[in-house]
């Protein structure tokens, strides 16, 4: 039945948080990120209208090709990174307040929070 709408796929029943927390959650991750980039966009000078646009067709684009290339995240990441170039100054920012370290503890956090709902049924 799932598959008819998406890709399915077969976990260990002790996974199901982690997915739950990954897959399930997701969604709002990325359009946390959207919102997030319109409103860096409007700040920085575009029209929010602009801004909505550019930001979707680009998380719409960035994903459809990652699906599509099967390449690794970090070579298209890469791809686009020209060294000291506008990426490079941006994903520098990113690492140096701890982007990657922000995830991981939203998703622990989302993951200790379904281990008490668990435990509160």
């Amino acid at each position: 039945m799932f598959s008819s709408i998406g890709k399915t796929y077969i976990i260990e029943e002790e996974q199901l948080d982690a997915v739950t927390v990954l897959s399930g959650s997701g969604p709002a991750y990325i359009y946390y990120m959207v919102e997030a980039m319109i409103e860096a966009g409007e700040k920085i000078g575009l029209s929010r209208n602009i801004a909505e646009k550019l930001a979707l067709q680009t998380f719409y684009g960035a994903a459809k090709m990652a699906v599509e290339k099967r390449e690794p995240l970090k070579k298209l990441r890469e791809k686009v990174t020209s060294p000291n170039g506008t990426t490079y100054a941006a994903i520098k920012t990113l690492e140096k307040h701890g982007f990657q370290d922000i995830i991981y503890l939203a998703m622990q956090n989302a993951k200790k929070r379904a281990l008490e709902l668990m435990k509160e049924s």
